[in-house]
C-alpha cells in the first residue's frame, strides 16, 4: 500500500535559504546554483508525492547538547519552523503524517533499530532548504509545502555517529517498513525519500573552508554504482577527505539504501531490482563556504 518510488540527495546550506529569503538568488553568485535546480523543481512536478521521507541533521534546534538522539523520527501532525537565532524563516509550517511515520517507528523498532519517537519539535534549515530547492518557496495556490513530510534526524553532530554500514541498513529497514504499510483509506501512497547534507565542508579550526572537490564527486558516482562499498568508508576518511562537517554525507546512505535494487536476502526478502535510474545530477562549488552536492535516483 506504498512504495518507495525516488530518492533525492542534496545539501542542505543554510546560506541558500537565506539567499532565498532576502531575495538575493538572482544575484551572480547565486545564480548558478538554483539554475542547477531548474531541472529538479520541474521532475519534482512531473513526480509529486504523497509523502517525503526527509534525512537531515538538526543543527542545535530541537536538540541540544544535553540529548542528542542518534535517529530520531518525528510522528506529529504539524512541525513549525525554527528560530535558528534570526527569527523563524518565512517558509510555511510542516505537515507531518503521523500514520505513516508511526507504522514505520513501530516496524524499525521490531527490525531492532533503536529509534527515538518525536511528537513534538521545530524543524530547521537542514529540513527546509532541501524543501525549497526541490519545490520552490511554496506551492502558489495553497501556500503549503506540496506534500506531508517525515523528518528523521540523525546525529552527525556529537560523537559518536552512525557508520555508513548502520545508515545503510537502517535505509533497507526503512523501505521494508512503507512497503509493510496498510493506508485507511486502501490508497496506495507514493512516497521519496531524501537524503540530505555535505558535501565537503568544514567551519572552524586550520581547515576552515576546506572544499574537496574530487571525493564529492567520487561519492557521487558511488552512490549510484556502490553503494555497499561506500558503506564501508570509516568516519576517518570523511573527516581527512570532506571535512568535520562532511560526515553529514553519511545521511545520504539511508536514502540510498531503501531504493529498490538493495534488497537484503538475510531478511528473506526476493531478489533486488534493477539498478536505479540517475535523473539528474548536479554539483556547484562554491555555496558560502560549501560544496554543494546532488542527486535524483527513481527505482527501475
Amino acid at each position: 500500500m506504498a512504495n518507495i518510488t525516488a530518492s533525492v540527495y542534496t545539501s542542505h546550506v543554510p546560506a541558500i535559504g537565506a539567499a532565498l529569503d532576502l531575495k538575493k538568488d538572482h544575484e551572480p553568485y547565486w545564480q548558478p546554483l538554483f539554475k542547477g535546480y531548474e531541472k529538479s523543481k520541474e521532475w519534482m512536478k512531473a513526480n509529486k508525492p504523497d509523502v517525503i521521507f526527509l534525512v537531515y541533521n538538526d543543527h542545535a534546534t530541537a536538540f541540544s547538547l544535553e540529548m542528542i538522539p542518534t535517529f530520531a523520527i518525528g510522528t506529529a501532525a504539524f512541525y513549525n519552523v525554527a528560530d535558528e537565532g534570526f527569527g523563524p524563516r518565512p517558509v510555511p509550517p510542516v505537515v507531518g503524517h503521523p500514520e505513516l511515520a508511526s507504522h514505520i517507528a513501530q516496524s524499525v523498532i521490531q527490525q531492532d533499530f533503536d529509534l527515538t519517537i518525536v511528537n513534538k519539535m521545530d524543524v530547521d534549515h537542514g529540513l527546509t532548504v532541501p524543501l525549497n530547492l526541490m519545490c520552490g518557496k511554496q506551492d502558489p495556490e495553497t501556500g503549503a509545502w506540496p506534500c506531508p513530510v517525515i523528518p528523521f534526524a540523525v546525529n552527525v553532530v556529537q560523537y559518536p555517529v552512525p557508520s555508513g554500514q548502520r545508515c545503510l541498513n537502517l535505509g533497507k529497514a526503512i523501505r521494508r517498513a512503507i512497503e509493510s504499510y496498510e493506508d485507511a483509506s486502501g490508497k496506495e501512497l507514493n512516497v521519496q525519500i531524501w537524503g540530505t547534507g555535505g558535501m565537503s565542508h568544514q567551519l572552524q579550526g586550520p581547515r576552515a573552508g576546506l572544499i574537496n572537490l574530487d571525493w564529492d564527486k567520487a561519492f557521487i558516482e558511488r552512490m549510484v554504482k556502490d553503494p555497499e562499498g561506500l558503506a564501508k568508508v570509516p568516519h576517518i576518511d570523511y573527516i581527512r577527505e570532506a571535512g568535520s562537517e562532511g560526515i553529514e554525507l553519511v545521511m545520504w546512505l539511508i536514502a540510498r539504501g531503501a531504493m529498490s535494487d538493495l534488497r537484503d536476502s538475510a531478511q528473506g526478502e526476493a531478489a533486488a531490482g534493477g539498478a536505479p535510474c540517475e535523473m539528474h545530477r548536479f554539483h556547484h562549488v562554491p555555496a558560502s563556504n560549501t560544496s554543494v552536492g546532488h542527486l535524483i535516483l527513481e527505482n527501475s
